[in-house]
């Protein structure tokens, strides 16, 4: 049985990847399907469809999104597969959280020149990544590569990660809202590695559970970082509330250089088949 990773990045968020070097990267892995899950944006899904279709034969491209929410103040995603891409109010929507989105980076560029004393702005930062929805991961990679600090994890650990001095909580829509978005634009709302948000097990639960009354049909189950009883966790939870298991390796190229497309550290594999229940259960 191949493999398929239905958690993906390119350039167009926080990904190293073009889509044409994604597309042929996941061919070259033989996967069965892939799906682009790029940050707030659809804006590769059309150029990967129509490449795929012309020099991937036999690989399937879902398109997808992983749409940004907060929950209890703290960064919550919901991916979403077999969305409408093309669907007009579903694109008015991302507009807007992309609107919510630059407000932030505004405020953390601010941080760094008026805070850390960095000497630049958030232009610059958007003229070293031209096209992209920028995230903090941007921010890092620009620290880094103009020798403001001395790795992409330092620029989280002293500037920009949670708690920092450069910090700015993200304002965003609750899960819920981002359930309901992904369902209008006839997609299937899968929770984004839940095991990251560092819940206790009754606040993971609950969280599901409130999910599911608005809408959720799965939950990532199968991920690059889990080990087998995280898997296992999460797998009782998608049981318990009749919830599809989805999977993917959350590949950012070079910006999570020890996470391989489709394989993840190295013993990631999300079987075909875990797509075939997604299918059936689209009708």
């Amino acid at each position: 049985m191949r493999a398929v990773d239905l958690h993906t990045h390119s350039n167009n968020s926080d990904g190293t990847f073009t889509v044409k070097e994604l597309m042929d990267y996941a061919y070259k892995k033989d996967l069965a399907a892939i799906a682009l899950t790029d940050h707030d944006t659809v804006k590769g899904l059309d150029e990967a469809i129509s490449y795929a279709e012309k020099h991937c034969p036999g690989l399937e491209v879902i398109p997808g999104v992983e749409v940004s929410t907060v929950n209890e103040g703290k960064d919550c995603h919901i991916v979403g597969l077999y969305i409408d891409h093309h669907d007009e109010t579903f694109l008015n929507r991302l507009k807007e959280l992309h609107d919510v989105r630059e407000k932030r980076n505004v405020e953390i560029a601010a941080n760094l020149h008026n805070i850390a004393g960095f000497d630049f702005t958030y232009e610059d930062v958007q003229k070293e990544f031209p096209g992209a929805v920028i995230t903090r991961a941007h921010f890092a990679k620009y620290l880094w590569e103009k020798g403001y600090v001395g790795s992409w994890n330092e620029a989280f650990d002293r500037y920009i990660g949670e708690g920092k001095p450069c910090f700015v909580p993200p304002n965003r829509i609750d899960p819920e809202i981002g359930v309901r978005y992904i369902l209008d634009a006839g997609g299937v709302p899968v929770l984004a590695h839940p095991i990251l948000y560092h819940l206790s097990d009754e606040k993971l639960e609950a969280l599901v559970s409130r999910l599911k009354d608005a809408g959720l049909m799965g939950i990532e189950a199968i991920y690059s970082t889990y080990d087998s009883r995280d898997e296992r966790q999460i797998k009782e939870l998608a049981k318990k509330y009749d919830l599809l298991i989805s999977g993917g390796s959350d590949f950012h190229g070079k910006n999570k250089p020890k996470i391989d497309l489709g394989c993840g550290f190295g013993k990631l594999f999300i079987p075909e088949d875990v797509l075939d229940a997604i299918k059936a259960a689209r009708g």
